[in-house]
């Protein structure tokens, strides 16, 4: 009884690990938008260019997130 006790545990002390990457994410995000922000302000014309490489970054930030969040719900499991 005490080894499944402990197994259980250290399943969900292993989820919470698998998601401290989330707060790479989340300053990652905060970063890049400050940075898209900024370079917008400095050059406007650039506006539509940056706007497509924005999404594409965006996409691939978020995406690490995802991923993380879904191993997580598979160890639960």
């Amino acid at each position: 009884m005490e080894n499944l006790a402990n197994a259980e545990s250290l399943k969900y002390i292993s989820v919470a690990l698998c998601t401290l990457p989330m707060i790479a994410v989340a300053w990652g995000i905060t970063r890049f938008w400050t940075t898209l922000f900024d370079n917008i302000g400095r050059n406007p014309q650039a506006n539509n260019e940056l706007k497509g490489y924005a999404m594409v970054g965006f996409a691939t930030i978020e995406a690490i997130a995802l991923y993380c969040l879904a191993i997580a719900i598979m160890m639960l499991l």
